[in-house]
C-alpha cells in the first residue's frame, strides 16, 4: 500500500515552496491533481499522483541546504517588485534548484540566514514551537540599564505585539561615544523584532547582525559569501528542533 502526506506537505518537499505558502496556493484554487482542482487542506496524495501548480508539473528536487552571509541592503526574498538586490542573486547559476529563505532578516540587517529548498526543513527552524535559538549582536545608542536588559527578557509590547528574547547581555559599552554592544538570543522571529525591542525602551540601532543559527556560525565566510550545509549539519539542526518539541 502505497504511503499517502497532506497535499501542502509534499509541495513544501518539493521544493516549490514553504508549507503555509502551499496551503495559500490550495486554498486559492490555484494547485491541481491528476487534472483536477483541489482546494482542501486535508487532501492526501501519493507518490504517483501528479500535482500542478498554475497549471506546471512540480518535481520533486534533491534537497540543497545553504548558509549564506547576507551583506546589508539585501532582500530576504527570492524577487523584489522594486528592482533591489535579493538574496538569491547572490547564489551562483551553476545552483539551479529553486531556493527560498529560511526566515527573513530586515534589508538594513546583515548576517547568517539560510536559503533551501525543503520546505519541511524550514518549517522546523522558523516555528516558534521548535525553539532554534537566534544570536544577534546589536549596535545602540546609549548605555542600557540593568532594568532595561532583563525587561527584554521578560517582554516589551510593539504595536500590539509581545515580544521578548531568551537571554540578552552587554557585550561592550563606550561611555564617551555614549554607544553600546548588545548580544540579544531569541526563539521567535517577527518582523523587525529586535529593532522594536530595543526602540520600545528608546535606544536607537545603528548595526544589527545575526551571529548564530542554533549551532551555526559564519566562520571564515564574508558578506555576500555562501557555502552549502554538511548532512551532519542538516541533521544537527533537524534533530535540535524534533528534541525542543518533545
Amino acid at each position: 500500500m502505497e504511503s499517502k502526506e497532506r497535499l501542502q506537505k509534499a509541495i513544501a518537499k518539493s521544493g516549490y515552496t514553504s508549507r503555509r505558502k502551499a496551503e495559500n496556493l490550495i486554498t486559492e484554487g490555484r494547485v491541481k491533481v491528476n487534472k483536477k482542482k483541489v482546494t482542501e487542506l486535508g487532501t492526501k496524495v501519493g507518490p504517483n499522483d501528479q500535482i500542478e501548480v498554475d497549471g506546471i508539473p512540480i518535481e520533486k528536487e534533491e534537497p540543497i541546504y545553504i548558509l549564506l552571509y547576507k551583506p546589508r541592503g539585501v532582500i530576504s526574498s527570492v524577487s523584489d517588485d522594486r528592482g533591489r538586490k535579493v538574496v538569491g542573486d547572490l547564489i551562483s547559476a551553476e545552483i539551479e534548484e529553486r531556493l527560498f529563505p529560511v526566515g527573513r532578516l530586515d534589508y538594513d540587517t546583515s548576517g547568517l540566514i539560510l536559503l533551501t529548498n525543503d520546505g519541511e526543513f524550514s518549517q522546523k527552524l522558523i516555528h516558534p514551537k521548535y525553539k532554534i535559538n537566534k544570536v544577534y549582536i546589536a549596535k545602540i545608542k546609549g548605555i542600557p540599564s540593568k532594568e532595561d536588559m532583563r525587561q527584554l527578557k521578560k517582554g516589551v509590547e510593539s504595536d500590539g505585539e509581545f515580544l521578548k528574547c531568551v537571554n540578552s547581555r552587554i557585550l561592550k559599552t563606550d561611555f564617551k561615544k555614549r554607544n553600546s554592544i548588545i548580544e540579544l538570543t531569541l526563539q521567535e522571529g517577527k518582523n523587525r523584532q529586535v529593532r522594536r525591542m530595543l526602540e520600545s525602551l528608546g535606544y536607537q540601532v545603528d548595526k544589527l547582525k545575526r551571529e548564530r543559527f542554533g549551532p551555526l556560525t559564519l566562520g571564515n565566510l564574508n558578506p555576500g559569501e555562501y557555502r552549502e550545509l554538511t548532512p551532519h549539519e542538516v541533521k544537527q539542526l533537524v534533530d535540535l528542533a524534533e528534541k525542543n518539541v518533545k
